[in-house]
């Protein structure tokens, strides 16, 4: 997990970002901002991994600017070296617990 981690880091680091429409249309509705993403790259964590997932490997991560956290769900093109930003929300209290790096229920 943790080559993958280094892998998404990098890449967002160097701008390899695909930002999807997905994404683009949601983070103004949830009051998340690339630059929130962006700055937040060295507080990443990966929560889950999908290594079979439809197109290629994804993961959901965690980010923390501040004192705000909020999921990122990613996927990651090796073979193109890039990550592709799918979507990112605040995780639901209902959801996860209250760090927001379990799901509960």
């Amino acid at each position: 997990m943790l080559d993958i981690l280094d892998k998404i880091k990098a890449c967002v680091i160097r701008r390899r970002i695909i930002w999807t429409y997905h994404v683009t249309m949601r983070m103004v509705d949830r009051a998340i901002t690339r630059k929130m993403i962006l700055d937040a790259v060295q507080s990443y964590e990966v929560l889950e991994m999908y290594p079979n997932d439809k197109y290629m490997p994804s993961c959901l991560l965690r980010g923390k600017l501040n004192d705000m956290f909020f999921h990122i769900a990613c996927a990651i093109d090796v073979e193109n070296d890039n990550v592709r930003i799918i979507t990112a929300y605040r995780p639901s209290p209902e959801k996860w617990d209250a760090e927001g790096r379990r799901r509960i229920g």
